[in-house]
């Protein structure tokens, strides 16, 4: 029986909630016609100002500050949520049990065996259980990943990425709960998982992780002495300092099981570099690369130019590459685009296969998550491996 409608709510109203909201409203203006109505219906978050805030922002009737209210509401069918990495297994395991469908933030939890048992609740269930890698619906990478599988760049040979930040770069930057957790819960967990998924898109399965580095430059952060959103920037501090307990800085090499080999580096202290994601792809027949700076481009290279004007050269992302076409009010070449826009196309995503259509690459599922765990634990194993290779389980 088609669904009559759909009431969608946000379990988080950070910097990322915020996104998930924005995208759930602007949903059912994309792409094809047929999706049922989309009722906006609440936001919560434990910080009540936050709540009742995004609520107004973005339309949503009402705010809470217990997830649990938002799983007990009859009037609420699909939940994103996006709270800190600590909080998603209660959440997602209570809403999957209160029949409410679920597209969870990565990393999809503090640990594998938290999302092992996550992936098992949704196995239980016939809902939509999802985790968010908002990356997947970029018209470049995803214009890149149809060069790579359906072009003629061929087999990715050599993937080198980086995600570079600054939000933990000045040392009295707040504590926060991204500073807390062992070895491989800092920048790794946090922007590392987005990376190493990203390589998996183009270039296949990981098979195993050897030489890495783990390090943690500012060793305490102070104290905050309000709630802030994001990454704290703002907030007011104290004098007491509390000690850093992951990393600012990893780097390590990744094998494919097609053979190919990915370098990859991500850091959240990289000076002047707010949200600088980037790669390139070097293929049997030419390369590709990648910035998120300039989201509305990739550049590429290969045989086709005669050889006095070969080399890479910019392509303008337009409406014959994904997700443009329906996808952008002004869906033109050259018309700019950037990462809000990708949670508007993940959103409908999920929201179309709540709906049983079947017109966009699915959201991935929890298990999917549990996979890019289990690579970063290999990544943190092979910080003490000597070198060695440690195989992904």
């Amino acid at each position: 029986m088609p669904t009559a409608s759909i009431g969608v709510a946000v379990v988080g109203a950070g910097m990322a909630g915020r996104a998930h909201l924005s995208g759930y409203r602007t949903a059912s203006t994309l792409f094809d016609p047929g999706l049922p109505e989309v009722r906006l219906v609440a936001v919560a978050d434990a910080h009540e100002p936050f709540a009742r805030d995004a609520a107004r922002r973005y339309g949503y009737r009402r705010a809470e500050t217990d997830w649990r209210a938002i799983a007990a509401a009859p009037d609420i069918d699909a939940v994103s949520v996006v709270v800190a990495n600590p909080l998603h297994r209660e959440i997602v395991e209570g809403l999957l049990a209160a029949g409410k469908h679920v597209l969870c933030e990565k990393p999809l939890a503090p640990s594998t065996a938290d999302a092992q048992a996550m992936a098992d609740a949704a196995a239980r269930t016939d809902r939509v259980a999802a985790v968010g890698f908002t990356f997947r619906r970029s018209p470049a990478i995803n214009a890149i990943r149809e060069q790579i599988t359906d072009g003629g760049l061929g087999q990715v040979r050599h993937f080198n990425g980086h995600y570079w930040c600054d939000y933990g770069h000045h040392p009295d930057a707040p504590m926060s709960w991204r500073y807390r957790g062992g070895p491989g819960s800092g920048a790794l967990a946090d922007i590392g998982s987005h990376l190493v998924d990203l390589g998996e898109y183009l270039c296949g399965p990981v098979e195993s992780v050897r030489g890495t580095v783990l390090t943690t430059v500012v060793g305490d952060r102070p104290v905050p002495l309000g709630t802030a959103v994001g990454h704290s920037a703002a907030v007011p501090v104290g004098d007491e300092r509390a000690p850093v307990e992951n990393e600012d800085i990893a780097t390590f090499t990744l094998t494919f099981r097609s053979g190919a080999v990915g370098t990859f580096s991500v850091s959240r202290v990289a000076y002047g570099l707010a949200n600088s994601l980037g790669f390139e792809a070097f293929c049997d027949n030419g390369a590709a690369a990648f910035d998120l700076v300039r989201p509305g481009e990739f550049t590429l290279a290969d045989a086709t130019p005669a050889g006095p004007v070969n080399g890479y050269r910019q392509v303008l992302i337009g409406p014959d590459h994904p997700y443009v076409a329906q996808g952008l009010p002004m869906d033109f070449p050259s018309v700019g685009h950037g990462q809000n826009e990708f949670f508007a196309f993940q959103a409908r995503a999920f929201l179309d296969q709540i709906a049983g259509l079947d017109r966009l690459p699915p959201c991935p599922p929890l298990a999917h998550g549990l996979h890019n765990l289990r690579i970063l634990d290999a990544v943190v194993a092979a910080a003490h491996a000597d070198g060695r290779s440690v195989t992904v389980a």
